[in-house]
C-alpha cells in the first residue's frame, strides 16, 4: 500500500476490504478489527444526520430546534429526572440516585415553580428510592413521548437508556456498573 494514499483513497481501499470481509462471511473478523468503541462513534456520526439540537429554555420547554421547533411535552418532574441525566453524561446507578437526591431537588424545584413543596420533596423522595419503581415509571414515560415523535433509533439518543461497563479487579473479580445514560452528543443540547 502506498503512504502517500489521500484520505479519499484510503476510504475506497477500506471499502474494498470491508466487502471483501462481508463476501466471506466474516463479519467478525471486521468487528474485531473496527472495534467496539469505535463502532460506537462511527453510530453517533451516522446518527449526526438524524439528530436535532436540544434546546432547554429559560422556562424549562424542552424544544426539538432541528424539527420545526417541536416542543417535548413532559411534566415537571419528567424535565427534573432528564435534566439530571442530561448533566451526567458518565451516567448514573439507579441504586445510587440517593446520591444525587439534592441536585435532582434543585432540577425538580425549577421546573414545577407552581408546586407545593413539600410536595416536590416527596415526589423525589420516591425517585431516590431504590425499593420503589417510581425512576423506572418517569424513565419510560420519557421515553415513550420521544418515540411518539421520532423513529427508535434516533430516539435511542435522546431518552435515558441502560448501558453496562463490565469492571476488572485483579485476577478473580468482576463487577458491572449498570448505568443509566442520555447518548445524545451534549453539543446538539443548548441551554437558553
Amino acid at each position: 500500500m502506498n503512504e502517500r494514499q489521500t484520505p479519499e483513497e484510503l476510504a475506497q481501499e477500506l471499502k474494498r476490504l470491508v466487502a471483501q470481509l462481508q463476501t466471506e462471511g466474516r463479519n467478525d473478523l471486521l468487528l474485531k478489527a473496527i472495534g467496539v468503541p469505535l463502532l460506537e462513534e462511527l453510530r453517533i456520526e451516522a446518527a449526526k444526520g438524524k439528530l436535532s439540537r436540544l434546546v432547554i429554555t429559560k422556562d424549562y420547554r424542552f424544544i426539538l430546534a432541528d424539527y420545526n421547533n417541536k416542543e417535548v411535552e413532559l411534566q415537571p418532574v419528567h424535565k427534573a429526572v432528564y435534566l439530571l441525566f442530561l448533566a451526567h453524561p458518565e451516567g448514573i446507578e439507579f441504586k445510587y440516585l440517593r446520591d444525587y437526591r439534592e441536585e435532582l431537588l434543585r432540577y425538580y424545584m425549577a421546573t414545577a415553580k407552581l408546586m407545593d413543596k413539600d410536595k416536590i420533596i416527596e415526589g423525589v423522595d420516591h425517585l431516590v428510592d431504590p425499593l420503589d419503581n417510581a425512576i423506572n415509571e418517569k424513565c419510560s414515560r420519557i421515553k415513550k413521548v420521544f418515540l411518539s415523535m421520532m423513529d427508535e433509533y434516533t430516539a435511542s439518543y435522546y431518552f435515558i437508556s441502560s448501558h453496562t461497563q463490565k469492571h476488572i479487579a485483579g485476577s478473580n473479580r468482576i463487577w458491572y456498573e449498570r448505568l443509566k445514560i442520555i447518548t445524545i452528543p451534549r453539543e446538539l443540547v443548548i441551554f437558553e
